[in-house]
This record gives C-alpha cells, sequence and structure tokens, in this order.
C-alpha cells in the first residue's frame, strides 16, 4: 500500500510540474492547452447553425493533436488547389513546364509559306503578349512574309467541355480551352492581329484540327509549374488550377485530357495514403464545383505527404499566401503570433469558408491544419473563427 500510495504521489507531482502556474489559475502543458482553447472557440453560437470539421497534426512529433469533425465529408471550395497541387506536383514534378508551340506543314519559297499554321495548346494560361510576339518573330525569321494557306486551333489536348462539371452558371467561370492567351479564349483572333501588324500576309481561313505527323516545329514557348502555382495559390485563380488539374489529367494517358482522369490521378494518391478514394469526390481543379467532398483528414493527408517528400513541399510552401502579407492572406491575422507564419490555402464559396496549410508552434514544433466551415451565412464568420484558431496554434504553449 504505501508503495501505490508513494506512485500515485509522485505522479501527482510530475503533473503539477508539468504544468506552468500563471497567477492564482494552472495553465495546462502543450498541446493540451492548445486543444482546451480550441475547444472553447467550438462553444460559439455560431456552431448551432453551422459545422466545422477540424484535423491539426503535430509533424514534428508525427501525431494528431487535434481532431473534431475531421472525417466529415464537406466541401472544401478554393482548398482544393492544394490538393491538385501536391497531386500535380507528385505526378509531373516541380521541374514540370507548360508548352504552347507552333508549327509549319508545306514549304517556303520566296518568302512565301505554301502550307498551313498549327498552333497546339498545351493548357498554359501563362501564355501572354510576348509569347504572341515570339510566334510572329519565328515566322519572320524563317524568312516567311506571306502565308498561303490556313491556321489551325490544335485544341486536342483536352475534350470539348468549356465548363466543369457542378460549376454555377452565374459564376465567374474560367474558359477551359486548351488554347489560351493572357487567360482568355480568343488565341487564333489575336494571332491573326499579330500578324498583320508584322506585315505578314494572310488572306486565308482559321480552323480547329489536330497538328499532323510530320509537321515542323518553328517556336514553342513554355513556362514553369512554379510560376503557375504561385499565380494559382496566392491569388486562388481558378483558370491556372484549371490548367494544372489538366495537364495531371494529360499526364494519365488516353487521346484527349478529362476530368474524369484528372480524378483519377488525384485518387491514386488517396490510395497511396492508405486511404479510400470512394469516401470522398473529386470533381475539379480549382474547387469551384458544388460536387467536390473531401474531409479535414483528407487534406492534412496530402499536407504530411508534401512535408516528407521535400521535391514537392519546396515548391508548395513558396506558393501558399502569408498571414498578414500576400496573396488571399494579405489582410488576415495582421499583428497577431500567426502574421508570417502561417501560410494556407484559403477556400471561400457560398455557405462554405475553408483554410489549410502550415504553421510553426511556440515550442518551435511544425504543424499542419485543415479547418472547414460549412453552413455560414457569411464567409467573414468563418474567417474569424479560422483566424483565431491559426493564432492559438502560433502563441499557445
Amino acid at each position: 500500500m504505501k508503495h501505490i500510495a508513494y506512485l500515485f504521489l509522485l505522479s501527482a507531482v510530475v503533473t503539477i510540474h508539468a504544468q506552468e502556474t500563471v497567477g492564482d489559475s494552472v495553465v495546462a502543458p502543450w498541446p493540451q492547452g492548445l486543444a482546451a482553447h480550441i475547444d472553447t472557440l467550438l462553444l460559439s453560437s455560431m456552431f448551432t447553425t453551422s459545422t466545422v470539421g477540424i484535423e491539426i497534426y503535430d509533424l514534428t512529433a508525427d501525431s494528431v493533436i487535434y481532431a473534431h469533425n475531421n472525417h466529415q465529408r464537406l466541401r472544401p471550395a478554393s482548398t482544393m488547389k492544394m490538393i491538385t497541387a501536391v497531386a500535380a506536383l507528385d505526378r509531373l514534378g516541380g521541374s514540370y513546364r507548360l508548352n504552347t508551340r507552333l508549327y509549319i506543314t508545306g514549304e517556303v519559297a520566296d518568302s512565301t509559306l505554301h502550307g498551313d499554321i498549327y498552333c497546339r495548346g498545351g493548357m498554359d494560361p501563362l501564355f501572354d503578349n510576348d509569347d504572341m510576339n515570339a510566334f510572329v518573330n519565328s515566322l519572320r525569321e524563317a524568312g516567311i512574309d506571306t502565308i498561303r494557306g490556313d491556321i489551325y486551333a490544335d485544341v486536342s489536348m483536352k475534350d470539348t467541355l468549356m465548363l466543369g462539371e457542378g460549376w454555377c452558371w452565374d459564376d465567374d467561370n474560367p474558359p477551359l480551352s486548351p488554347l489560351l492567351i493572357t487567360g482568355k479564349d480568343e488565341f487564333l483572333e489575336r494571332f491573326v492581329e499579330r500578324l498583320h501588324m508584322a506585315g505578314i500576309v494572310f488572306a486565308g481561313n482559321t480552323l480547329q484540327g489536330v497538328t499532323p505527323n510530320g509537321a515542323d516545329e518553328l517556336c514553342c514557348r513554355s513556362h514553369t509549374i512554379d510560376r503557375l502555382l504561385r499565380r494559382m495559390m496566392k491569388k486562388s485563380d481558378n483558370l491556372f488550377a484549371e490548367a494544372l488539374f489538366y495537364n495531371l489529367a494529360a499526364r494519365q494517358g488516353g487521346r484527349r485530357a478529362s476530368a474524369r482522369q484528372g480524378r483519377l490521378a488525384v485518387n491514386r494518391l488517396i490510395t497511396l495514403l492508405g486511404l479510400n478514394a470512394d469516401d470522398y469526390y473529386v470533381a475539379d481543379g480549382s474547387g469551384l464545383s458544388l460536387y467536390n467532398y473531401l474531409s479535414p483528414h483528407l487534406e492534412v493527408a496530402f499536407l504530411r505527404y508534401a512535408y516528407r517528400n521535400k521535391s514537392i513541399y519546396n515548391h508548395l510552401l513558396p506558393s501558399m499566401p502569408i498571414a498578414g502579407d500576400d496573396g488571399t492572406l494579405a489582410d488576415r491575422m495582421r499583428g497577431t503570433a500567426a502574421q508570417y507564419n502561417v501560410r494556407a490555402k484559403t477556400g471561400t464559396v457560398e455557405g462554405i469558408s475553408a483554410l489549410a496549410g502550415y504553421c510553426t508552434a511556440p515550442n518551435g514544433h511544425r504543424l499542419c491544419f485543415s479547418i472547414m466551415n460549412s453552413g455560414i451565412q457569411r464567409a467573414a464568420i468563418g474567417r474569424n473563427f479560422q483566424d483565431h484558431l491559426c493564432i492559438a496554434m502560433c502563441e499557445i504553449y
């Protein structure tokens, strides 16, 4: 009995010394203190009419330190872009480039092209006026000042659907065309205009067609996945996310990339992470779709996978908005411990607000987290809750 009493007393002493006394109150050690604070946040009246899913994972200790509705399927909004980014970096690699190519057929004689021109799109939303000028200049450098043929838009990279599954008619939906200039589906019109401005004569037709075998490549303009990720994540650009999603889909094989192939690519990674892909639904790459259903647990699994694979993490982290500094988090968490600490992807659609990313706790532990608010009338309510939770992660010992 004395031995048991001694052990009980020793346990009590250890517990007391593991706590920090502040004034007359006793603060629980980390992460219990953080968990208790989040429990208090969850007492808010906002949760009488809305729900939230939360998972916080300690990457340093390799353990979940908080979970609430973390397996519940919820709409991710634009945090879906983080899923797309991780899957694409895993499959395509950090050195991947998006290409738009110019081909010619026929022969050049006396400064005249007796043949056709093909512009093959790779769904690159970064293709801009400078790239178009390079296309036109490549024709002049080839000694061409007259075109006796037609100009074709080769959009065979993907299917012909111009809207995503579950997109609302009144959203600002991006054009899902493989051939873009400054993010617009008006490539051939702008190309012909530039030809005329450069003094190159063209009186043929503009059509759609597939580049024939044996065509000569005259010019290729490409942009890095890092440039695309920066705009896609920090500005939450839907077109850039769909462009990456369809480039990921194209790598699956098949004649034309489709949303189904993109979904299969993401599902493949879900399965690799030991989760059941049938428990979720991936409809697009941007999060615009009403049909996307993920969970905080799944998002954290992707963030953990990225963290463990530096070839992914070193490209993903710099692309994420920084609290109180840039992107969609520029005006959030300023003047708090979370400023410059939290790097996370935001998500907002009607009734939904979400946040998923990384931060560092006061004890130096690296954390990743997913917070998905659903059923809220105003996005600001969800953002306010997420900000308070993130500040807690960054300042509570």
